[in-house]
């Protein structure tokens, strides 16, 4: 693993630093951030760094938390903005956007990505708001596929601009992709997401085949009393396509009115689709995977559920996330963030960086509070996040 060697001499170099360093400068924010040299003595005082010298650790000390979680998944958000209003990811209402000057321009998220995988980040999905309407985000593509490690560009889309920007982001080098959609029927589709847009979504799906994507992940949030009558017909949508749909456990997040009662669990999805495809086979999955995945015999695809809720898979959790104005979030539950765009615009160096980076990681908890929690902590909606 090339990257994650390079990551894991320079990381080390940079934690020797950090072990070693004096006052630096410091930024204010209106997220958590810490300055660079609280963060090198928090990772003196909570002994991970000592620890991860010591043993000559093969992944970079400041992408790895103090439960051994190695993080080599970074998901950035390219915008706020979307052109739908998914009940579950945005408040009625809407969001109050961040101001233009306030988020990462593309020079700054390509800075982050390149420091992410110099440490030995392997895979960056783009997230948004709706990725695909940012007007650079071929060109952001084609700059990560330079980065010498990153094995996978991902991308995350509501569909809706698919089938006319996928050829040009396929030659740019997007090499995954998931496309959100929640019913195969196109009266609800513009109930669930307050838009039209059913048919130009079912062409992105159909595009992506078309050009080799294999699978095609397609996202579908289940909640009672919108969808989950549907279940059998997106797993009769995998008979004939390459698809990966995934059913995703309604999540509580600010403003998207979140009740325990609309969340469809995983083993009650499950029970429903056996009782139609009784040979249902369960497969092997990787130890980091977020999703539960099984196989209808001689179906193309496969369906997979993601129970962020009923079985959280924090203990396997590789992921970061970068905002749309820069703030790195470790947990996709938790509302601690920093700032990295303040760090970046104050000046600070590639070390400083890694180090404010490295502290943010070492502070991630075990696991995320439980969805009864999650719905009572302050947190930012869906859409400010990146998913």
């Amino acid at each position: 693993m090339a990257a994650a060697g390079r990551g894991w001499r320079g990381g080390a170099a940079f934690l020797r630093g950090a072990l070693r360093t004096g006052p630096r400068r410091a930024c204010s924010s209106w997220a958590s951030v810490r300055a660079p040299a609280a963060a090198a003595q928090e990772l003196q005082s909570s002994g991970r760094g000592r620890f991860l010298l010591e043993r000559g650790a093969p992944f970079s000390a400041f992408l790895t938390d103090s439960f051994g979680r190695q993080h080599n998944y970074l998901r950035i958000s390219l915008t706020e903005k979307c052109n739908l209003r998914c009940q579950y990811c945005m408040p009625e209402e809407g969001v109050q956007l961040t101001p233009k000057s306030d988020l990462l321009t593309t020079q700054e998220i390509i800075t982050l990505a390149k420091l992410f995988v110099k440490e030995g980040v392997e895979k960056i999905r783009l997230t948004g708001g709706e990725p695909l309407i940012r007007p650079d985000v071929v060109d952001i593509v084609g700059q990560l596929c330079k980065l010498e490690g990153l094995k996978t560009i991902a991308v995350t889309t509501n569909g809706m601009n698919l089938t006319k920007l996928l050829p040009r982001l396929k030659e740019a080098g997007l090499n995954a992709i998931n496309i959100s959609l929640d019913t195969l029927v196109p009266a609800k589709f513009e109930f669930i997401v307050r838009r039209k847009g059913f048919h130009k979504v079912m062409e992105g799906i159909h595009k992506a085949t078309e050009l080799g994507y294999r699978p095609v992940k397609v996202n579908c949030v289940v909640m009672r009393g919108f969808n989950e009558d549907e279940l059998l017909g997106f797993v009769d949508f995998t008979k004939d396509l390459p698809l990966d749909v995934r059913f995703i456990e309604y999540m509580p997040f600010d403003g998207n009115k979140w009740n325990f009662k609309k969340m469809v669990s995983y083993k009650e999805m499950l029970d429903t689709i056996k009782q139609q495809w009784p040979e249902l086979e369960k497969l092997s999955c990787e130890t980091s995977s977020t999703a539960k995945s099984y196989k209808v015999p001689h179906f193309q695809g496969q369906i997979s559920f993601i129970t962020s809720m009923s079985e959280h898979f924090c203990a396997s959790c590789s992921r970061l996330r970068i905002t749309a104005d820069g703030n790195l979030k470790v947990c996709l539950f938790g509302n601690s963030e920093v700032s990295l765009r303040d760090h970046l615009r104050s000046g600070a160096s590639e070390e400083e960086l890694v180090q404010v980076i490295g502290a943010a990681v070492g502070r991630k908890k075990k696991q995320h509070a439980g969805m009864f929690n999650i719905s009572q902590m302050k947190n930012r909606p869906m859409i400010l996040i990146g998913g």
